[in-house]
């Protein structure tokens, strides 16, 4: 690394601002694009040692990972000193442009969990969150700039002089950074599905590369503006990539500036370019710290959250619980739909638990208000269509974790000329999350975190709305009119669902497998028919159903018509030719046993049970059965449970047989 460190001290020593400013920019043109300042030196090493091995043909088992570097890295030594004198440079009266300036290289820095040490300190996080505008108070230092310096520039003459860092100091800092987390960019990227608080480590944020480089990003800005960007910027990087800092930020209640700054946010019609950063940085606390959410919803969250949503989609309410978008308004900007991403993401983290709880009279009404607005974010379109899709699954997501009964607001909407309907029921917003699901089962990609939630969720609303269950059904599960073909090939929805319903990945299997059940009212006659006795055993064996019985698992808001199934005419002519294990009509094979004898048949049938039982007793195949309560159990254990009854009435027909005889 090409840094001067010793003239940028001297240079702060002699009041020399422009002079920092130059060597601080050089360096931020550099490394703009700089997630891992130790890579070159890596695989200088990796191909030494492969060249190495390939001469030798002898590799070096005692190597690990946290041996991997035969000398401490020089560069790293002058990062963690450039980012001590910047933190205490930027609590003095630095002018804006080299505030910033050096805010960015800080920010630089920060990507390096290696460089963290003095940037989680109580003094450093104060300074960076009074920049941010989160508070007012910074933290105070007795010791004199010119020691402070002094001693920086003697540890540095120090360093160039010992010797390197032995292979067991090294793993010491591997060992000490082992429960920090670490990032490649400024922005940080989560996962869709179950979890979407769950953090995805190594990729630049798609969003803000969008916007352009950061000289785009600041076209308009004020200065102050830019400044706390830039130290929002930072506090993101510290900390998502350290538990400490994460500690310590809830410690120093900096949540509690942060979230009044939201709050103020609500009332401005365009909100600074500042404010998606404090939203990912909310967003961040509340998903690595979880007491923090759950004072963020006791401390009317929901609320706050609700109306920061609310005015970045600019909604207009013509009933309690029906919002509308002004028709002539374009689709949602790039901005716009960054900011409403990361409020649903928040959302999301304060009420993940609320869908398993009964709520008040109060949270009902605040979570059907949310509700609405949330239709809303399923039927407007953004400006890219990845954004688009993006903001629907987080939709969805939120939508999962609310209380079911709140959902209702979804279909009360009342009927347009052009609208989907069931039963005088509006369909539109059900009608879009069919889409949303079809199109992600058509893309194939990450199918348990991007199918699973809109999986859950339509499952749930079809026990819960019939109007809904038919709809869907009607959509998905299609009268059965062609039974030539295995019901999981094709590729319409159905089949789809039903080839899922033998993945390897259990939730995924089972969610599909669900709805397919619920869509069939629980009917197992009617779930094997449509997907076949093969396709249905796994859930039919999960829910003790391989008898055959009806479900006893129905759940107590389920609404299921009495209407039965009634098949087709092409159907019926072909039922009894069905086979109930594939779901289509097979064809006509040969009998094996023909031309057989019967001491043949029954010779073979000797030499099948013979191998089956070798098998058996080898533990090779382990023959099941069902019981009473229709679960799979070894048929050992049926045959133990059977014995007490058999030895009983063999005791009686044995005594009965000797009084025979005594008589």
């Amino acid at each position: 690394m090409d840094v001067d460190l010793e003239g940028i001290i001297q240079c702060i020593k002699q009041g020399d601002e422009s002079g920092v400013q130059t060597q601080l920019e050089e360096f931020n043109k550099e490394y703009a694009q700089c997630f891992f300042f130790d890579s070159e030196e890596r695989d200088k090493r990796k191909q030494k040692k492969l060249e190495e091995f390939r001469k030798n043909k002898v590799r070096d088992y005692a190597d690990s990972d946290s041996e991997e570097y035969d000398q401490e890295d020089p560069g790293l030594i002058l990062r963690q000193n450039l980012a001590l004198v910047l933190v205490r440079y930027i609590r003095a009266e630095v002018k804006c442009p080299l505030l910033r300036v050096s805010l960015r290289t800080l920010r630089i820095l920060s990507r390096d969990k290696k460089v963290l040490g003095p940037l989680v300190t109580d003094s450093a996080l104060l300074a960076l969150a009074k920049l941010a505008g989160l508070t007012q108070s910074d933290a105070s230092d007795d010791t004199s700039d010119s020691d402070f310096y002094d001693s920086i520039l003697a540890s540095l003459a120090e360093a160039k002089v010992l010797p390197c860092g032995t292979e067991e100091d090294e793993g010491d800092i591997e060992a000490n950074d082992q429960d920090e987390d670490f990032s490649e960019d400024d922005t940080i990227n989560t996962t869709e599905g179950i979890h979407p608080n769950v953090l995805e480590r190594g990729k630049k944020d798609r969003r803000v590369s969008k916007i352009g480089g950061e000289e785009e990003e600041e076209g308009g800005e004020s200065g102050e503006e830019a400044q706390r960007k830039e130290a929002m910027k930072v506090l993101c990087n510290v900390v998502y990539n350290s538990s400490w800092a994460q500690e310590r930020f809830s410690a120093l209640r900096l949540i509690c500036g942060l979230t009044e700054r939201l709050s103020s946010a609500v009332s401005f019609s365009s909100p600074s370019s500042v404010h998606f950063y404090e939203l990912r940085l909310m967003f961040l606390m509340t998903a690595l710290r979880r007491e923090l959410s759950t004072q963020l919803q006791k401390e009317g969250g929901v609320s706050i959250f609700t109306a920061a949503l609310e005015s970045c989609l600019k909604v207009q309410w013509k009933e309690q619980y029906e919002c509308v978008l002004d028709p002539a308004a374009p689709p949602i900007s790039l901005e716009a739909s960054q900011r409403i991403i990361e409020i649903l993401k928040i959302l999301f983290n304060i009420t993940h638990s609320a869908h398993r709880q009964e709520p008040s009279e109060d949270d009902a009404a605040l979570y059907r208000h949310l509700v609405a607005i949330l239709r809303l974010c399923l039927m407007k379109e953004c400006l890219l269509s990845d954004d688009t899709d993006e903001l629907q699954g987080h939709t969805v997501n939120l939508l999962s974790a609310l209380p079911l009964q709140c959902l209702d607001v979804m279909l009360t909407v009342p009927l347009e000329p052009d609208s989907m309907q069931c039963q005088g029921v509006n369909m539109d917003c059900v009608q879009t999350l069919l889409m949303f699901m079809e199109k992600r089962l058509e893309l194939g990609n990450k199918l348990k975190e991007k199918v699973t939630p809109v999986l859950n969720l339509l499952t749930e609303c079809c026990r819960a709305h019939r109007e809904t269950r038919h709809y869907i059904r009607k959509h998905i599960l299609p009268p059965l009119r062609d039974a030539s073909h295995r019901p999981e090939e094709g590729s319409t929805v159905k089949s789809r669902l039903i080839r899922l319903m033998t993945n390897l990945d259990t939730d995924l299997k089972h969610c599909a497998a669900d709805l397919i059940f619920v869509l069939c009212k629980e009917n197992v006659g009617r779930f094997v028919k449509y997907t076949g006795y093969g396709n249905a055993a796994g859930l039919l064996a999960t829910r003790g159903l391989l008898g055959g019985q009806s479900s006893r698992t129905l759940s107590s808001y389920a609404q299921y018509s009495s209407d039965s199934d009634s098949d087709t005419e092409e159907y019926r002519q072909v039922k009894d030719r069905i086979n109930l294990v594939t779901g289509r009509v097979e064809e006509e094979q040969p009998d094996p046993m023909e031309g057989m004898t019967e001491e043949e048949k029954e010779e073979e049938a000797k030499r099948l049970f013979m191998l089956f039982n070798k098998l058996s007793r080898e533990d090779i195949i382990q023959p099941m059965g069902v019981d009473s309560e229709g679960k799979l159990v070894p048929m050992f254990g049926m045959r133990d449970l059977s014995l007490p009854e058999e030895r009983k009435s063999g005791s009686e027909s044995d005594g009965e047989a000797e009084e025979g005889e005594k008589n």
